[in-house]
């Protein structure tokens, strides 16, 4: 999962076992969490796992806005950082492969 602040290009990257809604939402709390004084709004596309964003919205005290279908650029900022990201973990590979240092080096980078 990636989550890309839009003006900054603050990225946060994490991984969960699966696409679950209730995993995802997981992940993103323990991300977002720390920053929650910094966090207002979050964007998603309109995948299953995005089902439970309620129960982020009351976790995080934020607001989640659902980009229109078939219209990646609204997200742009998160697409681009995507294709970057490409750069180190290619689409095929395994996320089982990469360590949670692997993605802090990433991040920091």
């Amino acid at each position: 999962m990636t989550l890309v602040e839009r003006k900054s290009g603050f990225a946060l990257l994490a991984k969960a076992p699966n696409k679950s809604a209730d995993l995802q939402g997981r992940a993103i709390e323990a991300e977002l969490k720390p920053l929650n004084s910094r966090v207002n709004t979050l964007t998603v596309d309109n995948g299953k796992e995005f089902a439970d964003h309620q129960a982020i919205d009351q976790a995080l005290g934020i607001r989640t806005y659902f980009v229109d279908p078939y219209c990646s650029w609204q997200r742009g900022s998160n697409e681009n950082f995507n294709g970057l990201l490409r750069q180190y973990i290619p689409k095929k590979q395994r996320m089982e492969t990469v360590t949670d240092e692997e993605l802090t080096m990433i991040e920091n980078r």
